[in-house]
């Protein structure tokens, strides 16, 4: 790429006949010069800016990448975590069915045994109320000859 400097420096051999003004020639290097000088410095300027701009568009690529997988991380973690949730609830539920199970045929059980502990009363209060008729009608009976004794 030509510099404005090499603008600047450029010489032409100069010749006898039909040749150009060395004065306009030198004027219109001059205003060239300037020209491609802002020109130059301008494009210097940009290609630097788009330097810059690219190594930010990098940057933020990359922390937009960082967002990306640690976002796919946190879903990935929460699903995990629901899951390990829904397996303890699960566990919790069985657990207390099983509980509640045991205490159910605990609880039949011991109706069983109460009905069976009544049954039992209830024969003896039977042996116990015959028993009881009996001595009273023996009783009667020692009255009544008691009584025919008397007479």
């Amino acid at each position: 790429m030509i510099t404005p400097l090499d603008i600047e420096n450029k010489r032409f051999s100069k010749q006898m006949m039909n040749g150009y003004s060395v004065e306009e020639v030198d004027d219109f290097l001059d205003d060239l010069t300037e020209d491609y000088t802002k020109n130059y410095k301008e494009a210097t300027e940009l290609k630097a800016k788009v330097e810059e701009l690219t190594q930010s568009l990098e940057h933020y690529k990359t922390i937009e990448e960082t967002l990306q997988s640690t976002l796919l991380m946190a879903q990935k973690t929460a699903e995990d975590v629901k899951k390990v949730a829904q397996q303890q609830a699960d566990q919790i539920i069985n657990d207390a069915k099983g509980v509640a199970q045991k205490q159910a045929n605990d609880l039949d059980n011991e109706i069983i045994v109460k009905k069976k502990e009544l049954e039992d009363v209830k024969k003896q209060f039977d042996i116990y109320k015959a028993k009881m008729e009996s001595l009273l009608i023996s009783q009667l009976e020692l009255l009544k000859d008691i009584n025919k004794e008397e007479t």
